[in-house]
């Protein structure tokens, strides 16, 4: 009986493939865009989504549009290594991403949908006594926080990683690392879905190539956007755009400090377990993990020339790629699929940017440099209470644009093991 049912499904699939899919219920309404909404969502990825979901869900606001240019999450959402942890300096930093990696933590259940949440751990390697005294103060911040967090030993790391270069001419040695065992992966996709989802149910209009072309400004205040599709109007919106966010508030007739850069990252063909861990080199800045498919996924850090190209350069290849091998002499090997870059918005002092723009009634959400997957939740969650109640969250606080002018950074330009 189980076997026929299994058949049954399996017949299914291949007929909804040869027939476009047409016996398929939507996963999310793709409705026409309406007049006026109580809230506009500018970016359709996974902040945006995020945003939506919770101004429906905890402060009882669904008459919201999300609007996006491309497709659900077809951005920085759908191009990134999806690493989640709370491993940071700072108390206003640790507050922000634990808040969200908790939220992660439940998210599955929450949404009804499966985010492939992987729990498996997170190791930042040191390679010298250095990296040891800064791996040790990092891990002492995040005691204080009230994070979980270890300082490993050489034997320690190589118990977890046991592939790594232990060789007598490696340039990296390994001499420990730090350990956070709720840190993980999971799956990018399913996460915008989940969110796309259930927004959609709770009277989202999910609104796919809408450009936002300009804002409609009014005695001084944002009334809404005037689109591809015509003028929508809102006393409340919101940017969610991730890397395009300096071109955005440009549009409004104010500037933001943030340069945007590409973040590059690969996928090797896939092989057998491996690497049971998202893995970070502090000498090398090369990170990685097996994706559930065998693949190893991994990236290095930012390539520092501005640009909003979505895809990689040789130089920045051949860091990534040698600093992979250095680590893994055994990948050697390994054939690459594919490539991609996400475009990052990266602020002086590489912390987001959560609160109320120069303009009233328009709200921000940007700067997230590297973190922005791992803070999905978290962001959604502070930008709808931002929107909903007109003030800040207590953990959104301190991230306000007017930290530039009062000068209270908050510095986490390594928060990330490497520099953003």
């Amino acid at each position: 009986m189980r076997r026929n049912r299994s058949r049954y499904s399996a017949l299914s699939l291949i007929r909804e493939g040869l027939t476009g899919q047409t016996g398929w219920t939507a996963a999310w309404a793709s409705p026409e865009p309406k007049p006026t909404y109580e809230a506009i969502i500018v970016g359709g990825g996974g902040h945006g989504l995020a945003t939506a979901y919770y101004l429906a869900k905890n402060h009882g606001i669904s008459n919201v549009a999300i609007l996006e240019k491309g497709w659900i999450g077809g951005g920085n959402t759908g191009r990134n290594t999806t690493a989640v942890r709370s491993n940071y300096f700072y108390p206003e930093s640790v507050a922000l991403y634990e808040f969200s990696l908790q939220l992660y933590e439940r998210l599955s259940k929450e949404l009804n949908y499966n985010i492939m949440l992987s729990q498996r751990g997170g190791l930042n390697v040191a390679h010298s006594e250095m990296d040891m005294e800064i791996a040790a103060r990092l891990v002492n911040a995040m005691q204080i926080n009230g994070i979980d967090a270890e300082l490993f030993d050489r034997r320690q790391v190589l118990k977890v990683v046991p592939l790594l270069n232990t060789g007598p001419n490696a340039r990296y040695p390994v001499f420990g690392g730090v350990w956070q065992g709720r840190a993980g992966i999971c799956r990018h996709d399913a996460v915008a879905w989940g969110y796309a989802r259930a927004a959609s149910h709770l009277g989202v209009d999910i609104i796919q190539n809408c450009e936002v072309l300009d804002f409609i400004i009014e005695g001084g205040a944002c009334r809404g956007v005037s689109t591809s599709r015509g003028e929508i109007r809102s006393d409340r919106v919101a940017m969610a755009v991730a890397g395009h966010s300096s071109m955005l508030s440009a549009k409004a007739g104010f500037s933001l400090p943030i340069q945007s850069y590409s973040l590059q990252a690969m996928v090797s063909e896939p092989v057998k377990p491996v690497l049971d861990t998202a893995l970070l080199s502090i000498g090398t800045g090369t990170y990685a993990n097996q994706s559930d498919k065998g693949e190893i996924v991994f990236g290095g850090g930012l390539d520092r020339i501005p640009s909003y190209a979505q895809r990689g350069n040789p130089p920045a290849h051949d860091h990534t790629i040698s600093g992979l091998i250095e680590m893994f002499p055994a990948f050697g090997q390994l054939k690459i699929l594919r490539q991609w870059a996400g475009i990052v918005d990266v602020t002086p002092d590489s912390s987001p940017i959560i609160g109320p723009s120069p303009i009233p009634g328009l709200y921000l959400d940007c700067g997230w440099g590297t973190g922005g997957f791992k803070a999905i939740p978290a962001g959604g969650w502070l930008l709808a209470h931002l929107m909903a109640t007109g003030s800040h969250h207590e953990i959104s606080k301190p991230f306000d644009l007017d930290r530039f002018t009062t000068g209270r950074l908050i510095d986490e330009a390594a928060g990330s093991g490497i520099a953003h």
